[in-house]
């Protein structure tokens, strides 16, 4: 079920609605969503996930960006607009960068879940990751130590890459290479 259109509001009227308040919004296609604030456990994973990511790509042509930072997903074949604040979003493309946000489509996003967000992060922002071509997508899990990894098939769905939890090696398949140690993210 969608809101009316009449209920919807525009994307100039969200930034504006942005200017005036200090909490985290979300838009998609009209309908603005509003981010609890991370808890300590979503921070420390955050970081961690960040520092072995920034690491990893350290000198290369891909950077590691974290919350608050705006992703604009946009494709020229598309017209709606998203645009979301994920946990970490790895980008390739320089071009996109913008003072203040990111427009396109980032190589890996992760999300790290939230007890209250959690349908937003597995329906609302994992429908437009695939629909747009984000290659990889991590969902981490720190209420159950959980790594869940998507890939972008051929067909442009995403498939259940891995899944893990408490302990073994997340490997990603967009970054060649990298791999995270379950422990050193969960301690």
């Amino acid at each position: 079920m969608s809101l009316p259109d009449d209920k919807k509001i525009s994307v100039e009227a969200f930034y504006k609605m942005r200017e005036e308040t200090d909490n985290l919004l979300e838009y998609a296609d009209g309908i603005v969503f509003m981010s609890p604030s991370p808890s300590t456990r979503h921070q420390q994973v955050s970081a961690r996930l960040q520092a072995k990511l920034f690491n990893f790509l350290d000198g290369g042509k891909c950077q590691v960006f974290t919350a608050p930072y705006d992703i604009h997903l946009y494709r020229a074949d598309l017209e709606d607009t998203k645009i979301f604040i994920p946990d970490l979003s790895v980008i390739c493309d320089v071009e996109g960068l913008e003072e203040n946000k990111f427009v396109g489509v980032p190589e890996m996003i992760v999300e790290i879940l939230s007890p209250s967000n959690q349908s937003h992060d597995l329906v609302t922002k994992m429908e437009a990751y695939m629909k747009y071509g984000v290659k990889e997508y991590w969902v981490v899990n720190p209420m159950l130590n959980a790594v869940q990894v998507y890939a972008l098939t051929d067909q442009h769905v995403y498939q259940q890459a891995e899944i893990l939890k408490d302990e073994g090696f997340i490997k990603s398949s967009v970054l060649s290479g990298f791999q995270v140690d379950l422990k050193d993210i969960f301690r």
